[in-house]
């Protein structure tokens, strides 16, 4: 899940995976968080979530821009 939320994350302009990031991401933290030591990954689950928030951002901003020029042509 750590791995999935950091390729996901690199590749956070194709769309959706900013978001997927995000949730596999954190699913990922809860999981290691669980097994107590027994499973790694908390760097690259971290990674992800930031690169996800990154590209979510970055999406956000021209959709906030078109939306209020939208707005601004009624």
């Amino acid at each position: 899940m750590a791995v999935a939320a950091l390729v996901l994350g690199v590749f956070f302009c194709v769309g959706i995976t900013g978001i997927l990031a995000v949730v596999f991401g954190n699913l990922a933290l809860g999981q290691i968080d669980r097994s107590q030591g027994a499973q790694k990954g908390r760097g690259l689950a971290i990674a992800g979530i930031v690169l996800g928030w990154c590209g979510i951002a970055l999406l956000a901003i021209p959709a906030l821009v078109w939306f209020g020029y939208g707005i601004s042509n009624l």
